[in-house]
């Protein structure tokens, strides 16, 4: 029998063990065929003869030779364990932008030496918590960076062990560093008030503050943010970060301060912001845009994730909850809305016990 006329006859079947759908960042579906680890896109429209064929052609592209072959690298080695799993599903799974980010840390960690050795070439049968600990001290000058290899290599070793690849986690016994720091500058309401003294509504600046600082938005998100996105005096979209594990629309009310800051304008056709060329931002470039922006305010210690930072430390002290916060700021976790809510607590509560140290 004709192989696309019995996938054809099997549809159900197929569809139950080898597709996939997932939503992109402004809900549309996509269609995958997955089969060893990796997957092909569908472009086809369903239930067309032209739909099937594109899944027979898929499934055969799958299935030729071994799964997890990775040219280039030597099978069993780390080098090709980050190769593998950068061709995985789970990886491909990640948003664009936290793939780019991982990806190039776990390369950069391929260029490690170990007393002489490329780390690119070392079976995985010796890799050991020493050379993950080697790997991670080489950015002992910048902690957070250092923990950031840490966190990606005990993903992929996680994978590994799910894929049947390896049989332990080296990272598992390697500690991150504890350091002090706040990460990126919270935005004073001095400094909100000096960015709209020299950037007035009806300007872009202006717009792009508001939309930052009402809407809690990350700037990966305002940038695909459209008038298709607005209804009923409500922005509704998919935030791209966490889009990979949970397809969950966000809603954001319009305040009243925002509509009358987005009816000043200027507003887009495709996208709330747009380039002096009339084009959407990509997510690092409205970043260094604003930042400049920041800079023509006097405020080049500022930068767009600041002013999330600043919205939550505002929604806590204003009694925000910790869910209250996961809802405004889109956080899939309690952990992250934890720290807020605790400063606030103990603003709050210091200011009610100080009386307690008065001798009189």
């Amino acid at each position: 029998m004709d192989r696309h006329l019995l996938l054809s006859e099997n549809s159900a079947a197929m569809k139950l063990r080898y597709l996939s759908y997932e939503r992109d960042r402004h809900g549309n579906k996509r269609v995958y065929v997955r089969r060893y680890g990796r997957r092909i896109r569908v472009r086809e429209k369903e239930s067309t003869p032209a739909f099937v064929r594109a899944v027979a052609n898929a499934l055969e592209k799958l299935e030729r030779g071994p799964a997890f072959a990775v040219k280039g690298q030597s099978r069993g080695t780390f080098g090709w364990l980050i190769s593998a799993y950068m061709g995985s599903v789970e990886f491909n799974a990640l948003d664009e932008r936290s793939q780019r980010t991982r990806r190039g840390v776990l390369e950069k960690c391929l260029a490690h030496l170990f007393k002489g050795s490329p780390m690119r070439e070392c079976p995985l049968s010796m890799m050991s918590p020493a050379k993950i600990k080697a790997i991670r001290d080489a950015k002992v000058d910048k902690k957070g960076a250092a923990n950031k290899r840490l966190k990606y290599l005990s993903a992929m070793f996680r994978w590994g062990i799910e894929a049947g690849l390896i049989s332990s986690n080296p990272c598992r016994d390697v500690s991150r560093f504890k350091y002090a720091s706040d990460g990126f500058h919270a935005w004073t309401v001095e400094e909100v008030h000096k960015f709209e003294e020299r950037h007035p509504i009806g300007s872009k600046p202006r717009l792009a503050l508001a939309l930052l600082l009402y809407l809690g938005v990350r700037r990966g998100d305002l940038v695909t943010l459209g008038p298709k996105n607005v209804k009923n005096n409500v922005v509704t979209f998919i935030p791209s970060k966490t889009s990979y594990k949970r397809v969950e629309l966000s809603h954001k009310p319009i305040l009243p301060e925002l509509a009358k800051i987005i009816a000043a304008g200027p507003i887009g056709k495709i996208s709330l912001l747009e380039t002096s060329y009339g084009k959407p931002f990509t997510s690092n470039g409205f970043g260094n845009w604003f930042k400049d922006r920041c800079k023509e305010a006097g405020l080049p210690h500022c930068s767009a994730h600041g002013l999330r930072k600043a919205g939550a430390t505002m929604a806590a002290e204003n009694g925000a909850t910790i869910h209250q916060l996961m809802a405004i700021f889109d956080w899939a976790t309690p952990s992250q809305a934890l720290p807020y809510t605790a400063a606030a607590d103990r603003k709050r509560l210091t200011r009610e016990a100080m009386h307690m140290l008065s001798v009189r």
